[in-house]
């Protein structure tokens, strides 16, 4: 056990957790929404500090983060648990475990000196906190995260973007970049599909990280029949574009997992035609995902339309990019040690 961060008491040794904006109130002796933090006797503990499930060396395309530290290699690990139950979830045999198995938390107990020291033996330039949600295993990840910025390797979250605003002042100066799934427009997607959250604290989360000068990246996975209308991906864009023309939109294919594998996989072209969207809305960076292949997946120069990073699938063909500018043009692109 490792006591916690980011909560308070209540009454009556109950808790209130403030890590993620289901803001639990835990009685002593239960969990949380996530299954891996626990009150005991008046105390919140985490129960899946340093018990990874996953330690993997990826590109770092594969989170995907196309504008920071382009064609890197990224130490990714994983903890079980989650703070969402998505119907659809790609990974629901880690995140949903605490759940489904009777409150298992299973995982190889490893120091954050150990993951580490792993990233930089492996040749890694960043860290990726990832495959479940990190913001369950916080206090590992955060302990992680400041060794290694001492090491001079880089700290980044894929996550659905539930944390508080509290949680996000804690990730100020240590995480430096965020891939945030946006998983739809539409609150009553989000009530239904993934376990009762709600739309307007993950767009919150989004601006908020943006405010604060982490690196943003956002994907909406694009599921038949449920967030692939014109009107609600428009919506998105739009609101991407009020942030910033520079926040690159990864839209995904979506294929049958979980529970909704009578649900069909998403057409090529509602891709492109998403695609097509996000650029008419003034997005310069809009890439298609889960096809390999695609044209969408490479970085294109949105002045002179130019290819500057082409891709095939997660690995890096070719980078263009001279000192964080168009070669042809000179247009200054956005992203982090392009």
């Amino acid at each position: 056990m490792h006591k916690a961060r980011l909560w308070k008491t209540l009454k009556d040794d109950t808790v209130e957790c403030y890590l993620c904006n289901f803001r639990c109130h835990i009685k002593d002796g239960k969990r949380g929404v996530c299954g891996v933090r626990e009150n005991r006797g008046g105390t919140l503990y985490s129960l899946n500090y340093g018990k990874l499930i996953a330690q993997n060396v990826d590109p770092v395309e594969k989170k995907p983060l196309f504008h920071f530290q382009p064609a890197s290699l990224s130490y990714s690990i994983a903890t079980v648990g989650c703070n969402f139950r998505c119907l659809h979830c790609q990974n629901f045999e880690l995140s949903q475990m605490p759940k489904e198995r009777g409150g298992a938390i299973p995982g190889e107990d490893v120091t954050p000196e150990e993951v580490v020291e792993s990233a930089l033996a492996t040749g890694c330039k960043n860290i990726s906190y990832t495959y479940t949600e990190p913001t369950i295993f916080f206090e590992f990840a955060i302990d992680c995260a400041r060794l290694a910025q001492k090491r001079g390797l880089k700290n980044l979250f894929v996550t659905n973007g539930y944390m508080t605003w509290e949680c996000i002042q804690e990730m100020k100066g240590l995480i430096d970049a965020c891939n945030v799934d946006v998983k739809a427009f539409r609150d009553e997607f989000y009530k239904r599909v993934c376990g009762g959250a709600r739309l307007k604290y993950v767009l919150e989360s989004v601006e908020t990280m943006h405010r604060e000068g982490i690196w943003v990246e956002v994907t909406t996975l694009v599921i038949p029949g449920q967030n692939d209308s014109e009107e609600e991906l428009r919506e998105l864009a739009r609101w991407l574009k009020s942030l910033s023309a520079g926040i690159p939109w990864h839209i995904s294919a979506f294929y049958p997992a979980y529970r909704m594998t009578d649900t069909p996989p998403t057409p090529r072209q509602t891709l492109h035609r998403a695609r097509e969207i996000g650029i008419e809305e003034g997005l310069r960076y809009v890439y298609t995902g889960n096809i390999p292949g695609d044209a969408g997946e490479s970085t294109y120069c949105y002045m002179c339309g130019r290819t500057l990073i082409e891709r095939y699938g997660f690995f890096v063909r070719a980078n263009r990019i001279k000192d964080g500018r168009c070669p042809y043009c000179g247009a200054e692109i956005d992203g982090v040690e392009l």
